[in-house]
């Protein structure tokens, strides 16, 4: 069992998404920090890239202040590098700033073996990457199983029949299921989707995380109290450094809201584990 999906093993897992190097790099380390203090099991750290088709306005302006500010592929490596938290990095990024990266390192001038590489060397475990079909994903998917990184896919409530034995043959570490159709973004209620996304994909052998539009432990009690094996948050916590950017705050300030916000959605989902489980055992 690799890292990651062994931090679904002992109860609902907490995974936190942050935009790397918003608004600067040392923040972000702070940040990270602050959320394994609250609580965090894995961290999706993303990598900036200009077309980011998959998210909302919230994480979408992330990204804008993290590029401005200087964020790239070699700079994101060093700061995973600079970090001493003991739970895995997943990676999540577009599939264009990976097959580049190489450049004229691969035979094709292009691949994503080099990308890979570099991350397994930095301490990376896995990778979500929301544009890459499964259909495509073989060449990821071996580079990934050369350097014993996971691949995770995210499965819409639209994804069914071939489409989705295809994700699931592909997926390792944990499955992302998209409690919502669009894009992310904190939501006030939970969709009704997810109960119905979770019993489509329940008899797969890999851990399920729920995100799109938790924001609340309420939310995060609901997610897990319907099957979920982990909650995925990523615009409620942006939105905490958005304001702190906005407000002129310092990294100590936000990191403490955003260990604050970690510590209530990390209760929240294990509170639904025990309303799901009767006196489940931990370990």
């Amino acid at each position: 069992m690799s890292d990651v999906a062994e931090a679904f093993a002992d109860g609902p897992a907490f995974v936190p998404y942050l935009a790397a190097g918003d608004p600067d790099v040392e923040s972000t380390k702070a940040y990270v920090r602050a959320l394994v203090r609250g609580g965090a099991d894995v961290v999706e750290l993303g990598l900036p890239f200009s077309e980011p088709i998959a998210e909302g306005p919230t994480i979408q302006a992330a990204v804008a202040r993290a590029l401005a500010a200087g964020m790239t592929p070699d700079r994101y490596f060093d700061l995973v590098d600079d970090l001493d938290v003991d739970v895995p990095i997943v990676c999540m990024t577009y599939y264009n700033l990976i097959y580049q990266y190489g450049g004229s390192e691969s035979t094709s001038g292009g691949g994503p073996e080099p990308f890979v590489r570099r991350a397994a060397e930095v301490g990376v475990d896995g990778f979500v990457v929301p544009d890459l079909p499964a259909e495509e994903a073989d060449p990821l998917r071996e580079a990934c199983d050369e350097h014993g990184l996971d691949l995770v896919f995210i499965v819409a409530p639209t994804t069914r029949g071939e489409r989705l034995d295809e994700i699931m043959s592909q997926v390792s570490g944990y499955v992302y299921v998209q409690a919502r159709l669009g894009t992310t973004g904190a939501k006030a209620d939970v969709s009704d989707q997810t109960e119905e996304s979770l019993a489509r994909i329940a008899d797969w052998d890999v851990p399920k995380a729920v995100g799109f539009g938790i924001s609340t432990g309420d939310h995060a009690a609901r997610i897990v109290r319907a099957g979920a094996d982990g909650i995925i948050v990523g615009s409620a916590l942006v939105d905490i450094v958005a304001e702190g950017v906005e407000n002129g705050d310092d990294a100590e300030t936000v990191a403490d809201r955003l260990e604050a916000k970690a510590r209530e959605l990390k209760a929240g989902a294990e509170r639904g584990f025990e309303q799901r489980v009767p006196n489940p055992e931990r370990t």
